[in-house]
């Protein structure tokens, strides 16, 4: 999930980045380098803007032209240069509380890997300007607020660029230092714009991308830990495994499903036969459920891994045939539909969970369990109020799921009449994903404590769970607060220890 001592080094080229691999540099901090076949690259499309350039009659959106509305406005040759400064200053307009270091990092990544795939038709010396920052630990300091995703994530990549030119701030051994001497400490001098260039390190998405990627990456250790949480609900309440049957889902013949079901056949595989007809949907329907909610975040990792590899500036250089076109890759609309879609069905696996927790709970509903988990009912009130903790997480959930892409806001005189709002998207995702930990945690508390009561045998999986709660919280001995309990089984699982303590017994997990 993040952490650790340097590892291998990733090179770049402008295609074939992973999302293992933006998690690796955002947050394992391997080294990255742009590669011989990068750079040739790189060089290709710089000599044909230059030679097309020269020419001189063509009109080159943001080379000899101003920006947005301001396109028409023709730019002398003697102020393209100061032109490229211009445009860098004008749009660090970003504001409120910095992103985060990972963040930053897997955006300074995708933006020299975009940059690399030869159509921005920048120097090598721009990526390579980048990619000191990543190297160096040197993370320019972005705010949150800025972006509407339409030609881009305009402000906060003009907060990235701005420290390469020496201006802006960014972070140094935990320090917030000017550019001039976040430079200094990363070994480059001050990048000196030439033509295009300033256009082409504002324009894109990597922001929303990285953000998005590393909520998916997420969202994918989630989904498994949230099958062996179900699982060990299940158990607790003596539910049925015969809705997991491998005909069952060969039937309808969805992925996600498909490979829910499989987690739960292989964690409970000698869950004794309950004497129920039918469990509720929170139990019995847990792999079509979390099976969608995987699709969809299969959905957006295929989004995010075209992205990530995808020249998203403008205008974009074909050096093969001698041409600069201008046209709209930077808007955000792929990203932001895929991170409102993820977030949306993120959303629906805290439902669901929160759900689970009730039937742990409800003293009508729970299998005979002591009415809310208390030592002693009615004196004590047991985890009654854990529940609405994770009701409360569900709340905020549902309105981060209200769909950032469909907010557009014209802007710049109307030129950039519809915007994507993909880092909002990407940003709420993030949130959403955070959130699904904690309300799987109260879940797992439950849980945990449901399972002191049983008197069956369970399966080996289920015991292997039971006891890493164990390791972390002891049963309840009387009503006590709650809260760094629930923190405890969302740390546990977020570490990934919930699923290791399966592997012995299931094995790995889909």
């Amino acid at each position: 999930m993040g952490g650790g001592a340097r590892g291998t080094t990733i090179s770049i080229r402008g295609e074939g980045l992973t999302l293992e691999q933006l998690v690796a540099v955002a947050r394992d901090r391997n080294p990255v380098l742009l590669d011989d076949e990068g750079r040739r690259k790189l060089r290709a499309a710089r000599a044909a803007l230059e030679s097309i350039t020269l020419r001189g009659a063509q009109a080159i959106y943001g080379v000899n032209t101003g920006f947005g509305r301001l396109a028409s406005q023709r730019i002398s040759e003697a102020d393209t240069l100061r032109l490229q400064a211009n445009l860098v200053a004008s749009h660090e307009a970003g504001v409120g509380p910095a992103l985060p270091e990972e963040v930053v990092r897997g955006a300074l990544l995708v933006r020299a890997n975009t940059l690399t795939k030869g159509h921005s038709g920048v120097r090598p010396e721009v990526v390579d300007g980048l990619l000191a920052l990543l190297n160096a630990d040197v993370h320019p300091v972005v705010p949150r607020y800025g972006s509407l995703g339409a030609s881009g994530d305009l402000a906060p990549l003009a907060h990235v660029a701005s420290v390469l030119l020496g201006n802006g701030k960014a972070v140094v051994g935990g320090r917030i230092v000017g550019g001039a001497e976040a430079l200094r400490a990363a070994g480059v001098a001050p990048l000196q714009l030439a033509s295009k260039e300033g256009l082409a390190l504002v324009n894109g998405t990597p922001f929303m991308t990285a953000v998005a990627g590393l909520a998916a990456s997420d969202a994918r250790h989630l989904l498994r830990a949230a099958d062996v949480v179900g699982a060990l609900t299940l158990t607790a309440l003596g539910g049925s495994i015969e809705p997991f049957a491998e005909e069952i889902h060969a039937a309808r013949g969805h992925a996600g499903q498909k490979a829910s079901a499989a987690n739960l056949r292989r964690l409970l595989p000698s869950l004794e036969a309950s004497d129920r007809v039918q469990d509720a949907y929170s139990l019995r329907c847990i792999p079509q459920i979390h099976g969608a909610i995987r699709d969809a975040v299969a959905h957006a990792v295929g989004v995010l891994n075209i992205e990530m590899n995808s020249a998203t500036d403008n205008p974009l250089v074909f050096p093969d045939h001698g041409m600069v076109l201008s046209g709209g890759n930077f808007h955000g609309e792929p990203v932001a539909l895929a991170a409102d879609y993820a977030t949306l069905a993120l959303a629906e696996l805290g439902v669901l969970s929160e759900r689970r927790t009730n039937r742990l709970l409800h003293p009508d509903l729970n299998a005979g369990l002591p009415p809310f988990l208390a030592c002693r009912p009615g004196l004590e009130s047991g985890l009654m109020l854990t529940q609405y903790t994770a009701a409360a997480l569900v709340a905020r959930s549902r309105l981060l799921a209200h769909p950032a892409s469909t907010g557009s806001i014209p802007v710049s005189g109307d030129q950039e009449d519809h915007v994507s709002l993909g880092l909002h998207a990407a940003l709420d995702l993030r949130e959403v994903v955070n959130l699904a930990w904690s309300v799987l945690g109260v879940e797992l508390l439950c849980a945990a404590e449901a399972m002191e009561h049983v008197q069956r045998s369970v399966p080996a999986a289920m015991a292997a769970v039971h006891r890493a709660t164990r390791k972390r919280v002891p049963p309840l001995a009387g009503d006590e607060p709650p809260g760094e309990r629930i923190e405890a089984m969302a740390e546990l699982l977020r570490s990934g220890d919930v699923t290791a303590a399966v592997m012995p017994f299931a094995g790995e997990l889909a």
